[in-house]
């Protein structure tokens, strides 16, 4: 992997008026401090919000499920003690807590597959039988609606690290190098099925299952929606634009109300390059970031699948969100391309006021948009059948963020811009004079909500919904590519490296509304650092201290989960951070109004990421993703290279595996109790 992120590095050149602009605009109009920026909460959750049915992607109740319970106001949400930073190489949870791991990349997923090999030389039909490699987004779907005992544990498998997933005779564009490298590579992304279960206090895999499934990239799925069929994602292999093969970069995730899985597609566009030597990216693939010529990672050297010259429609069938029935081992994943093509980091599900779905997306890279998608059709539980295509037909839409007056201590308002082909341009005209049908906009999301002047935001990750509230929160993650002068008082660093977590209210508290206030929860910062950078909002203290969030999720109590994915050197800026973490915050009014606390750090060299819960909240399953990850961190210097030993930055999870291996953490209480009391 590249070792700058290509995810830092804006693609968006439509000049539209940022989220930094109109924060610093709303602070001179409102008078926020540096230190405080009005994030004592007090306006957000002290106005008397009522509760509504909303929920995100791992609160909502499954079909059969109880609703979410409402906590007693006065009772504290946080009920352990918070952990200090650490740089070891292990898991650290907080004191009465336990954890273990299982599900790690390479262990058998069906009977008839193959045992892990500690040499990475498992081929890839054995790959497509293992579990998948670097864990991201997953879900836990009880089997009957309410145990909490035994379910279906659905995770998605985002990219791999070569220098880890090949042995040292396969480099890729070298040595080595040919289609089944390649094929081994695509069966290792995607998603993995599996039927878990409490045996003995100990969660394991249920081998074998009719559940148990892999789905990778070159698994049959069906274009839905209004880009099935179209022109631009025709191929020689696919003439109809119907059917589509597999998925890729697989990120954040989401599920239904009518207990389906939502995979989501993110950084498609760096698989995708040209063995021509020349770049002939059109203006679409250059604002998606397709490579100009050579791919990180090389398939088009012996996939053609791969190269934009040959198949210059292939990466057009990329960038969607899939919808997948987990107990239908034998169901076709569909791509619901009504909700938009971008690099798509999580879905966030919650209800209208009149029942139609509503869906929140981030476009995760640095000055790129915060989208909801509204359904056409209304939920109904008494007739879920009926439910199954609720994400074929609706609106997108794409937000802007503005400094305008906003009641109590809210920052700002906003508002929706619908997509669609008579929706005005900044420039003049309408999205009609750019796109000729709906399919062809939705192709090209980015493009459309560049002329409609959506707000670019600090590489929007994760969001999620308050489970009683219904507010919306979202991370942004960092925009380190911020120019010196473009600074303001609610981001206070030329440099944004330590990121913030926006959130705002829908007007009437409905998820539909047209418009909405906005605020910032927390500017993430660090006071250990030494070189006089803003240490972030009054939140931040030097035992909480952390840069990056990026995973996002309320539990169904209204815990806020907050876990990075940043930078682990903890040297100069970064000092005292120590390895990637998971912190909860309690965002409610009254007693610990805003409080964070620290509840786990992660290996060396990982991300913390993926979350969700037992229906009883007595067990939490969180990924760890590439361990031993060298990145940029200064200790690379003095290290073997990780072909020669890759265990010489982590052994985690365990030596005797040979190389570090993204695998599922799941953690309880020792008491039994709900995890987080």
């Amino acid at each position: 992997m590249p070792l700058i992120d290509p995810e830092n590095i804006p693609t968006n050149a439509s000049g539209n008026t940022t989220f930094n602009e109109i924060v610093a605009r709303a602070q001179a109009r409102r008078g926020f401090l540096k230190t405080g920026l009005g994030l004592g909460a007090v306006g957000f959750f002290g106005m008397g919000l009522s509760a509504c049915s909303s929920s995100d992607n791992d609160d909502a109740p499954a079909p059969g499920e109880e609703p979410p319970e409402t906590p007693t106001p006065d009772a504290p949400l946080l009920g352990f003690q918070a952990i200090p930073a650490s740089t070891g190489d292990d898991i650290v949870v907080p004191a009465g807590y336990r954890s273990a791991v299982f599900c790690r990349w390479g262990d058998p997923l069906v009977n008839a597959a193959a045992a892990w090999k500690t040499d990475a030389t498992n081929t890839a039909a054995e790959q497509t039988l293992q579990f998948g490699d670097n864990h991201d987004g997953m879900h836990f779907f009880p089997l009957d609606g309410e145990t909490s005992t035994e379910g279906l544990l659905v995770m998605n498998h985002e990219y791999l690290n070569p220098e880890f997933f090949y042995p040292p005779t396969v480099v890729p564009g070298g040595a080595g190098w040919d289609l089944e490298q390649i094929r081994k590579g695509q069966h290792a992304h995607g998603v993995s099925v599996a039927h878990v279960r409490l045996v003995d206090g100990n969660w394991q895999v249920v081998i074998p299952s009719t559940y148990n499934r892999r789905i990778h990239l070159n698994t049959p799925m069906l274009l839905t929606g209004p880009v099935a069929g179209h022109p631009l994602v025709q191929t020689a292999a696919d003439p109809t634009g119907t059917l589509s093969f597999g998925t890729v970069n697989n990120c954040g995730n989401g599920y239904t109300l009518w207990g389906t899985y939502l995979t989501c597609e993110e950084n498609f566009n760096g698989y995708f390059g040209t063995t021509t030597g020349a770049d002939a990216r059109d203006a679409s693939q250059r604002r998606y970031g397709l490579s100009a010529t050579t791919s990180g990672y090389r398939w088009e050297d012996h996939d053609t699948r791969f190269d934009y010259v040959q198949t210059p429609n292939e990466s057009n069938r990329f960038g969607w969100i899939v919808e997948i029935d987990p107990f239908d081992s034998n169901s076709t994943p569909k791509k619901r391309t009504a909700l938009g093509r971008i690099k798509h980091e999580n879905a966030a599900q919650t209800l209208a006021a009149d029942s139609r779905v509503v869906v929140y997306m981030g476009d995760d890279q640095a000055n790129d948009y915060i989208y909801k998608f509204v359904s056409d059709g209304k939920y109904d539980a008494a007739t879920p059948n009926l439910n199954r295509n609720l994400l074929e037909t609706g609106t997108l839409y794409v937000a802007v963020f503005e400094e305008g007056a906003a009641t109590g201590d809210m920052m700002g308002t906003g508002r929706w811009i619908p997509l669609r082909l008579d929706t005005p341009k900044t420039a003049g005209g309408t999205l009609a004079d750019d796109f000729a049908d709906i399919g062809e906009l939705l192709v090209h999301t980015r493009l459309a909500a560049d002329a409609a002047g959506a707000t670019p935001m600090d590489r929007p990750e994760w969001v999620t919904v308050h489970p009683q509230t219904g507010e919306v929160y979202c991370t942004l993650t960092n925009n380190s590519g911020r120019a010196a002068g473009a600074e303001d008082d609610a981001n206070p660093r030329a440099n944004n490296v330590y990121g913030q977590i926006v959130r705002w209210r829908e007007t009437g508290n409905d998820a539909a509304a047209l418009t909405f206030e906005w605020d910032l929860f927390v500017l993430a910062g660090n006071p250990n650092a030494g070189d006089g950078l803003v240490a972030g909002s009054a939140n931040i203290t030097a035992d909480n201290t952390f840069n990056s969030p990026d995973g996002l999720a309320f539990d169904k109590y209204g815990r806020l989960w907050i876990q990075t994915d940043g930078n682990y050197s903890n040297t100069g800026r970064y000092a005292g951070q120590g390895n990637n973490q998971m912190l909860v915050a309690d965002p409610q009014a009254g007693a610990g109004n805003g409080e964070i606390r620290r509840f786990l750090v992660g290996p060396s060299g990982c991300e913390i990421t993926g979350i969700t819960w037992t229906p009883d909240h007595k067990y939490v399953f969180v990924n760890v993703q590439h361990p031993g990850e060298y990145g940029q961190h200064p200790r690379a210097a003095g290290l073997p290279d990780p072909e020669v030993d890759p265990l010489a930055f982590s052994k985690w999870p365990e030596a005797t595996g040979g190389r570090p291996r993204s695998s599922t953490v799941v953690i309880w209480k020792e008491d039994g109790g709900v995890v987080g009391s």
